[in-house]
């Protein structure tokens, strides 16, 4: 076949403006060389894996393998509906709480427009503001806190929506519900306040709140959850938002049709039934947060306050680097998460384990500090 008189082998397919600036998302290491099974520590994981209850309902959706899934999750979105009280129709439900954050950025942002997140917000965040062509802000956290005051000297009249995860990733520290309000109350009222809860189990202090109370009176809050956390199921990406009917209808005009796959569904409706799962992950924080830090300050590293499942380690200046930690840690098989990726390149995130890998962690630790 012959080519026509005016090919240019230079002329193709590009993608648009801004995309080939976006840094992909690398997940925590999950393989060692010449360990056969590591211990992970490195991805925010629920250690004690998921519900029976969640495995023996996925289990049982291979037998309709060949339908498509319910697009609208009817089963599911009753079930969340009542487990949080919540209105029904003012649900969605997304691949993991990463899709909806794609939808929310696709429908309320364009090129002119901007968003905010704090200093070390979710690196998912720049992706999909990005993606949507707008320009992202960055609001200082001092102290590695979120500063109310340093996100509103950020907005002005092309703020489209403000990011914020509370408990953040990957600080582990949170805003009582008292500052969430203060920051909604100053906010235009056509800026979308989107609150990412996907560790809101985990915080146990009495001043913290979802958000879903100011979702359910306010025109202008979104508040996300996941089940890869708390129900142990981050292999199947599910999902969902809380939000004004408004919003929610604009979301589902873009969602993909079956968007959460059918065993995904199965197994979140089988999670939200197992209360005895939830409280023996809860109880696991309890007993090994409080030790995991009192045993890493004794060896002399700071740990961050934490409202989560995990734990933000700094190593000190000038002496052994958590760029050697993560490797030291790696060639004895146990795998953390460097996160200098969020501009904290002294410090490792570290999931809470079982005792066992709580205990093999310090070791190593121990042997590494020496």
């Amino acid at each position: 076949m012959s080519l026509p008189p005016t090919y240019d082998p230079d002329v193709r397919p590009r993608p648009k403006a801004g995309i080939l600036d976006i840094a992909a998302y690398v997940g925590g290491k999950a393989h060692v060389e010449g360990v056969a099974e590591p211990i992970k520590l490195s991805a925010n994981e629920n250690m004690l894996g998921c519900s029976g209850k969640a495995r023996a309902a996925y289990a049982a959706a291979a037998a309709t393998l060949h339908q498509y899934p319910d697009g609208h999750c009817s089963a599911l979105r009753a079930a969340v509906a009542a487990k949080y009280d919540l209105e029904p129709e003012r649900l969605i439900f997304g691949c993991g709480s990463d899709e909806v954050f794609t939808l929310i950025a696709t429908a309320y942002l364009e090129p002119g427009d901007n968003a905010i997140q704090t200093e070390y917000g979710f690196l998912a965040y720049r992706i999909v503001t990005r993606a949507a062509q707008a320009e992202l802000r960055f609001a200082p956290e001092p102290d590695l806190k979120v500063e109310v005051d340093e996100i509103l000297a950020r907005v002005d009249e092309r703020t489209r929506i403000v990011w914020l995860a509370n408990p953040g990733n990957p600080t582990g520290t949170w805003l009582p519900f008292d500052e969430i309000e203060r920051l909604h109350r100053a906010l235009p009222r056509n800026v979308l306040l989107v609150l990412d809860g996907a560790y809101a189990e985990f915080a146990t202090d009495p001043a913290y709140q979802d958000g879903i109370a100011l979702a359910r009176r306010a025109s202008n809050v979104i508040v996300t959850r996941t089940f890869s956390k708390l129900h142990g199921l981050a292999a199947l990406r599910v999902g969902w938002a809380y939000a004004p009917a408004e919003i929610i209808d604009a979301l589902e005009r873009i969602r993909p049709a079956f968007n959460v796959n059918a065993p995904a569904q199965a197994a979140a409706l089988g999670a939200l039934e197992d209360d005895a799962f939830v409280e023996e992950t809860l109880a696991l924080m309890a007993q090994w947060r409080p030790w995991l830090t009192q045993q890493l300050g004794g060896l002399g590293l700071e740990c961050v306050p934490s409202a989560t499942n995990f734990i933000l380690v700094k190593f000190p200046a000038g002496k052994k680097t958590a760029r050697e930690a993560e490797a030291f840690l790696a060639s004895r098989g146990v795998l953390v998460r460097g996160v200098g990726g969020y501009g904290l390149g002294d410090y490792l995130r570290i999931t809470i384990g079982l005792e066992a890998h709580n205990r093999a962690l310090i070791e190593a630790l121990a042997a590494f500090m020496a």
